[in-house]
């Protein structure tokens, strides 16, 4: 086998690696998402979503509902209340977790 054909292989190998760690990538993101809803109160509990560079604002119904603590663990930066509004600090996945609750609201 010629030297070009290891190295073919080897760089096809490596792309279907890459495809299966994106697509797993997905799958947690969409659980993660799954998750923020549930501890904002539900996506019945949830009235809109804006995203401002890192920063998920949420309206919600009742905001008594919200689990700020499990927000924190899913790596949340920060949270701040304001009546019912939570705005909260995600970093670059905001405007994809403000995507993903566009979708169920």
């Amino acid at each position: 086998m010629n030297e070009w054909a290891v190295y073919a292989i080897i760089v096809i190998v490596l792309l279907f690696i890459s495809l299966i760690v994106l697509k797993l990538m997905r799958k947690d993101f969409q659980l993660e998402a799954n998750k923020l809803i549930v501890a904002l109160g539900g996506k019945d509990n949830i009235i809109n979503a804006e995203c401002n560079v890192s920063r998920l604002k949420v309206l919600l119904k009742d905001i008594t509902k919200v689990d700020k603590e499990s927000i924190s663990k899913m790596g949340a930066k920060g949270i701040v209340e304001i009546d019912n509004q939570l705005k909260i600090i995600f970093g670059t996945n905001a405007k994809q977790l403000k995507r993903y609750i566009d979708e169920l609201i």
